[in-house]
């Protein structure tokens, strides 16, 4: 069944304010005509500063405690924990990739990368037998520095998380990092990955392990086999975290690849959004579809936002995306729209069930919706260049900014990593923002992502990463992508603001 909202969500907008009300709510400052909002025109979004205070020893000896002070929002040190194949980078680097895309400053180090770049020949197992005291020299020398690397960041850098990637399978390796941590004013939340299914092992050693730089000149086998052993040396000094001997320590137990977790003292928001998002990931294989709707009376126009309907154009579109889908043979697939009516016709091509999320509707322009970007500029010359200079953190007059996009659609990513395979039929700067985060994306780049018209991306996640495939379904369509103008100062002319404006009609 399909499902159709009410007439009031139909719209799929806010209420926009008049021109008229705007402009006799205050005295528009200069640059702000008839559409002026009633607010400071001048920008407020600033990039995400720390408000945790390092401790200082500036006071007398009987006033400083052993165990440093730490603050709400001081920086956060997640240390994973577990035997070799069991995932660790995997969830490390989404991780670090999440919280990136959702506004905290983090960074992954990754220990065997600095073992790598000490011993530049990976010879054997023989290297990590507990009984090697140079290869253990070795590796307790590149944990150190790996600590002093996130002690840099988190300190001096402007980190706010760091995620120190190894085994620390050792309860007196994790205690030397508490250690570290409390010198240093850092929380620590520990994340264990358990795994005893031997075809998951396996998979991960074939997927991740054999492509490591430590493998280039071997075998599959041999790789195989070396690895193996590997796991091998590490086995029998194992210590799982403890639900009883550990808990006074924060920390999530992932076991058999998300079957199973524990989670044990979660201190602070920082956390439990860790929790909440490692808890909703999984590693089925499965593809998701990215698209923008057919192209739009308001796109032909040049018009930004607002919820036209369909041209002829868009229309074949919705036609020639269900036959790609077909093609695709796919029993299982869920498509999801905006409440908007472009998104919800190009569905309505498809003659399958959809379901419409409020949070994909398009970025609200405020004071500008509907407008073309001549308009804009004419208009509002000062808004027009404050968003070139900032176009992540600049928020329309009444409206939203792509910051404000991401944290809208946070629940999207969330129900896409619990999902299998997904069509999002979506709008151009909601598909930027998802694409961003599935392809690792700053949030400089974000604004500017290319997302044509009648274009499918296909996204599936591999190892590391997310591979994409770019299918256009030729059928022609407007350019909507405005590329970033060079000249962004607030005092140029017209003609510059506009040079890279998309032709239209």
């Amino acid at each position: 069944m399909k499902h159709r909202p009410h007439s009031e969500a139909h719209q799929g907008k806010r209420p926009r304010v008049p021109a008229d009300s705007a402009a006799a709510a205050a005295a528009p400052p200069d640059g702000m005509e008839d559409k002026a909002p009633s607010i400071p025109r001048e920008l407020t979004q600033n990039p995400l500063k720390k408000i945790w205070m390092p401790y200082k020893n500036g006071l007398p000896e009987t006033h400083i405690s052993q165990r440093k002070v730490c603050m709400t929002n001081c920086p956060t040190l997640i240390v994973t924990v577990g035997l070799p194949a069991r995932g660790k980078t995997y969830i490390s680097k989404k991780l670090t990739r999440y919280l990136n895309w959702i506004g905290v400053p983090t960074r992954e180090f990754n220990v065997g990368q600095y073992r790598r770049e000490c011993v530049k020949i990976y010879k054997s197992f023989e290297f990590f037998r507990p009984d090697n005291e140079e290869g253990l020299k070795i590796r307790r020398q590149c944990a150190s520095a790996a600590l002093n690397d996130v002690r840099q960041y988190l300190t001096e850098d402007g980190g706010q998380v760091a995620v120190f990637d190894a085994t620390n399978t050792t309860r007196e390796r994790r205690d030397t990092i508490i250690q570290f941590a409390e010198q240093n004013g850092f929380k620590v939340f520990f994340v264990e990955s358990v795994c005893e299914d031997p075809d998951v092992i396996q998979e991960n050693i074939v997927q991740v392990k054999l492509g490591s730089p430590d493998y280039t000149n071997c075998n599959t086998e041999e790789a195989a086999e070396d690895f193996m052993k590997r796991i091998k040396c590490y086995e029998n000094s194992y210590e799982p975290l403890d639900e009883v001997l550990d808990r006074d320590l924060s920390f999530i137990k992932i076991m058999d690849v998300g079957q199973r977790y524990l989670v044990n003292r979660v201190l602070d928001h920082i956390q439990s959004r860790i929790v909440y998002y490692l808890m909703n990931i999984h590693i089925t294989p499965r593809s998701i579809y990215l698209c923008r709707h057919g192209e739009s009376e308001l796109n032909v126009n040049g018009r930004i936002g607002g919820d036209s309907g369909l041209t002829p154009r868009g229309k074949e579109f919705g036609k020639k995306l269900s036959q790609f889908l077909q093609t695709q043979g796919i029993s299982d697939l869920k498509v999801w729209t905006s409440q908007m009516k472009r998104t919800i016709q190009t569905a309505e091509s498809l003659s399958v069930p959809y379901e419409q999320w409020k949070v994909l509707n398009e970025i609200d322009a405020g004071v500008c919706e509907e407008m073309m970007y001549e308009e804009i500029q004419d208009h509002f010359p000062l808004e027009f260049a404050l968003r070139d200079q900032d176009k992540y953190r600049y928020r329309y007059p009444k409206g939203e900014s792509y910051e404000d996009l991401v944290q809208r659609l946070e629940p999207v990513i969330m129900e896409l990593e619990r999902q299998e395979n997904v069509l999002v039929i979506c709008h151009q700067a909601v598909m930027r923002c998802l694409l961003a985060y599935f392809l690792d994306k700053t949030a400089e780049e974000l604004p500017y992502l290319k997302c044509p018209l009648h274009t499918v991306l296909k996204l599936t996640p591999v190892a590391y990463g997310c591979k994409v495939e770019s299918i256009s379904l030729n059928v022609d369509a407007v350019n909507t992508h405005r590329e970033r103008p060079e000249n962004v100062d607030v005092t140029r002319m017209s003609e510059e603001a506009l040079l890279t404006v998309p032709a239209h009609q």
